[in-house]
């Protein structure tokens, strides 16, 4: 690029298309979208004007423009010509695209501050994003047609090429639906037909495929489908998740499928996951490849459960393409989790939020993506937009910095004026979900950022994109300060219960009941909590995104169902509301006042004594290391009267403990679920308390002799359980060393 001495304005150009049949869309898509943004309506000409031009060309050899790339050049001057040249539609796109993201525009004005002068082309073949238009995705089910046709069509802006819809799986019913599914089918191809963008369908067999009354009403099912797309470029059939077929009756399956295929796209390719299939189902699957080599296999997907990517990569035949299949739109229980989610958002966020995580998937790319030839990422609704750019962006050019893609996404949606500022503040809401919310001081600051940018833009009030972005930093806000408050009430609670003298147990409890219901009499921060009200009512008018099945008609409170979960309790209270109601059955007053002293220490017990909540790295100070990421889980619809410290579980490198007093008796306990094998500096510890259920307990007295030096080492054999689902593996939510008497 070249710097121009002083912005080059652009407002009165024209608009050449020389070859109109191959690039009327991306000429009509730059003038529209120039349009929106600027109110400047650029007209097409069919030669060069006196006041500038951006004239569209088709490549010839001697350009060195590769399929999907593009050349820009400008010649500056009192007359500014610029020239796109493309070898067919989606490279004009992208240069579109480009455009979009660098010049420099406003209400009123459009101006170039360089002269661009590149020629580019997508490092990764295959760039897209899963828009399943089915019942479980938080947004997607209530978009019409020209929602879908302008998220696709922005897809394109950052170097997307494919689009894969949900054709006929999940058929739970929803009101929101603006058409039935089978006419959107047809819609979305359309859509990708018109942007010259590949159709991708995901089509499992959800039922036994040797029921042949079902296998052949699949056939006929999926032939009626694609006779009646107007563009269908791949099929994607996952071997699990759903379904539980053996490679012996898929592979058969899809070649009939591959016949019937072709008859109507005759191009068209069918891919498939390995997921569901391991052992000796993956070698059979390698064994009949190697035999059959199938023309219609595009190749394999990646998606989570499959073999590892470098397995697949050097078993899979080159003359096959392999495409990841990454989860950018969940947070926990999922693929890719938060690695150090605070429990706070757990519970309230839940698993799929408003998501930005710019920095933490350029990491999972740079991991993953050389060892593919590209990416459709899984995706079930709007609230991952950052996420999807920065997969695309990077698909485009793998050398490209989080911040400098954050950047041009803000030029591009949000304007040229403070689209630093813009991109800094997506980067400071990502971090506010690292580590401890408790401890994170840039959770205020990065509200106070926003609300600057909230007051200095009010032109983007009604950006759905903006929408989301703001809401997070006033969600993020709020919860801490509720965390703050609620955690002081439990305190006071608990204080309340130690109040004895001239009390019988059930004033105490009282007490402690009406210390715990301020947080829903007296609300912290009532205007941050009104703000997000009114936003996620805003996100629902703008883009639809279902923050609630009953306001908002979510279908599952796990599917991004943020308000439902507001203000769910941040302490032990629903905990201690029933264990209140348990100690009203003791027979004798010292039973029930041996029983709430028991709750009430039950973090603090005693002088010497140490506690650990494992899965909550604000509360867990002996616990270092970690052999796996904390779970947190999702109880009774997101629920729970569990206590908080038994919904995240994790498993520490060990608990290590100094300043131990060697004269003393110490028994270390767990809380739990199923096996657990503890090493005391090294030694095995033989259980005198031996329970399994969940949230039971385990004792294992220390002996004597490794407290000599006053430190103890705590570490854990591995007791993982081969072919168990994960829900059922062992686990531990809380660990005391409990010091119980002097020598």
């Amino acid at each position: 690029m070249g710097t121009v001495q002083a912005q080059t304005r652009l407002e009165k150009i024209s608009v050449i298309a020389e070859d109109s049949e191959a690039f009327d869309v991306p000429v009509q898509v730059l003038i529209e979208e120039v349009a929106k943004r600027t109110g400047i309506w650029w007209p097409v000409s069919s030669g060069a004007g006196v006041l500038g031009s951006i004239t569209f060309r088709s490549a010839t050899p001697s350009d060195s423009v590769t399929p999907e790339g593009f050349r820009i050049s400008t010649e500056v001057g009192d007359v500014p010509r610029i020239t796109v040249i493309a070898t067919d539609r989606l490279g004009a796109l992208f240069a579109v695209g480009y455009l979009l993201r660098t010049l420099d525009w406003s209400k009123g004005r459009v101006a170039m501050t360089q002269a661009v002068n590149t020629t580019q082309s997508p490092d990764y073949a295959i760039r897209g994003h899963q828009l399943g238009y089915r019942a479980q995705a938080n947004s997607y089910d209530a978009w019409d047609e020209k929602t879908y046709d302008q998220y696709i069509r922005e897809l394109t802006f950052f170097g997307a090429n494919c689009v894969e819809n949900i054709p006929f799986q999940d058929e739970r019913p929803t009101p929101i639906m603006p058409l039935a599914r089978p006419e959107m089918n047809r819609v979305m191809s359309a859509i990708c037909d018109k942007y010259d963008v590949d159709y991708w369908v995901w089509t499992p067999a959800d039922f036994d495929l040797t029921d042949a009354a079902k296998r052949a009403a699949s056939l006929k099912f999926h032939e009626a489908f694609y006779k009646d797309c107007p563009r269908l470029d791949a099929i994607f059939f996952p071997g699990g998740d759903p379904g539980n077929n053996h490679p012996r009756e898929v592979m058969p399956f899809l070649d009939d499928l591959s016949g019937i295929l072709h008859e109507h796209h005759p191009k068209a390719k069918i891919w498939l996951s390995l997921q569901g299939f391991e052992g000796e189902k993956t070698e059979y699957f390698f064994n009949w490849l190697s035999e059959h080599t199938p023309e219609w296999l595009g190749g394999l997907v990646a998606g989570p459960g499959s073999p590892p990517l470098p397995e697949l990569r050097a078993r899979l035949d080159q003359r096959y393409l392999l495409r990841d299949y990454p989860d950018i739109t969940h947070v926990v229980r999922c693929q890719y989790p938060e690695l150090n989610l605070d429990q706070v958002f757990a519970l309230t966020a839940g698993r799929e939020p408003i998501n930005p995580r710019p920095v933490f998937y350029a990491g999972i790319f740079a991991d993953t993506a050389p060892h593919t030839n590209g990416f459709l990422s899984y995706s079930d609704g709007c609230h991952d937009d950052v996420n999807k750019v920065i997969w695309s962006a990077l698909s485009w050019d793998s050398d490209q910095q989080p911040r400098s893609i954050l950047v041009e996404y803000a030029r591009c949606f949000f304007g040229s004026a403070d689209a630093e500022k813009i991109a800094d503040g997506i980067l400071a809401l990502e971090k506010n979900w690292d580590g401890a919310l408790r401890d994170n001081n840039g959770v205020p600051a990065t509200l106070e950022r926003w609300q600057g940018l909230e007051t200095a833009h009010a032109e983007l009030h009604d950006n759905w994109r903006w929408q989301l972005l703001l809401l997070r930093a006033y969600y993020d806000a709020y919860q801490r300060e509720r965390l703050a408050r609620e955690s002081a009430l439990e305190l006071e609670a608990c204080s309340e219960l130690a109040q004895k003298k001239g009390r019988y147990p059930t004033e105490a409890m009282n007490a402690a009941l009406r210390l715990l219901l301020r947080a829903q009499a007296e609300p912290v921060r009532p205007d941050l909590r009104t703000r997000i009200l009114e936003l996620f009512d805003e996100l629902y008018m703008s883009i639809k995104f279902q923050s609630s099945v009953e306001k908002y008609h979510a279908i599952h409170p796990q599917r991004a169902c943020m308000l439902d979960f507001l203000d769910i309790p941040l302490n032990n209270r629903f905990w201690l509301e029933d264990e209140f109601h348990k100690v009203l059955t003791i027979p004798t007053l010292e039973g029930r006042w041996e029983r709430l002293e028991q709750l009430r220490t039950w973090e603090s017990p005693g002088l010497g004594c140490f506690y650990d909540d494992i899965g909550n790295s604000a509360r867990s100070p002996h616990a270092t290391g970690s052999t796996d990421t904390s779970s947190f889980w999702w109880l009774d619809n997101g629920m729970s009267r569990l206590r908080l410290s038994w919904l995240v579980t994790g498993l520490p490198g060990s608990l290590d403990y100094n300043n131990l007093d060697p004269n003393a008796t110490y028994v270390l306990r767990f809380c739990g679920f199923g096996e657990l094998k503890p090493r005391a500096d090294g030694q095995a510890l033989e259980a005198t308390r031996y329970e399994t259920e969940a949230n039971t307990m385990k004792e294992f007295p220390v002996p004597q002799h490794l407290l000599k030096d006053g430190k103890l080492s705590i570490t854990f054999d591995s007791v993982y359980l081969e072919g168990v689902n994960w829900r059922h593996q062992p686990r531990l939510a809380e660990a005391w060393l409990l010091k119980s008497a002097a020598e």
